[in-house]
């Protein structure tokens, strides 16, 4: 079985350009990300599935394992190390049963310890957000920090996402948290690989720290 999300755990932009989302992922990879999730909305099924192909290759080669977002057939077709989803996506217990053993599901909560509850059993980590203002989805709703915590006392790794960056990533981790996923403060900054490498080593000083 592969091991869940730990440390940090890049997420790519909206990026229609394949070539130019193919050099920000290999640049992000060469700082030293944890994990990487595809988010690929809408387009031609064919032209995605070889974006994600592409991009699992440079996955592979840097030894991050890769989760695709919201598409559970494409996760399985490239044989991908999983994948998350939202509330909109499909019933979890059929997602899991679909995926089937050594993959990962990764099911978001929002600001919903109930739903995080749930999906005990189901999920092997779940995600919280928005932690912070996010410039992905400014209108999301706001997760407490608490959540994290009470995460953890579930035994349910828990991934803190939204607006989260270098100035704040060590929050959710001191709350609890197992990672932190990021799109912007990686994916916008001119230098991704730099941005990476500065953000895991904040995320991992955190963890090491909280022991």
């Amino acid at each position: 079985m592969i091991s869940t999300p730990r440390g940090l755990y890049a997420i790519t932009p909206d990026e229609p350009d394949a070539d130019r989302l193919a050099g920000l992922v290999a640049r992000a990879l060469d700082g030293g990300v944890d994990w990487l999730q595809l988010r690929v909305k809408g387009g031609d099924p064919a032209r995605r599935e070889a974006l994600a192909r592409r991009i699992k290759a440079l996955c592979d080669a840097a030894s991050v394992p890769m989760v695709v977002n919201d598409d559970v057939g494409l996760a399985i077709a490239i044989d991908a190390a999983g994948v998350h989803v939202g509330r909109d996506d499909g019933d979890p217990v059929a997602i899991r049963a679909r995926l089937g053993t050594g993959k990962v599901l990764g099911v978001s909560c929002y600001d919903d310890a109930a739903r995080a509850r749930s999906m005990l059993g189901v999920a092997d980590h779940v995600g919280f957000g928005s932690v912070f203002a996010s410039p992905t989805k400014p209108h999301a709703v706001r997760a407490p920090l608490s959540l994290f915590a009470q995460a953890r006392r579930l035994g349910l790794p828990a991934v803190a996402i939204g607006g989260i960056d270098r100035a704040n990533a060590r929050l959710p981790i001191e709350a609890g948290a197992d990672a932190v996923a990021v799109i912007s403060d990686i994916f916008a900054d001119p230098d991704p690989a730099g941005a990476a490498r500065a953000l895991r080593r904040i995320v991992h000083d955190a963890l090491a720290a909280r022991g």
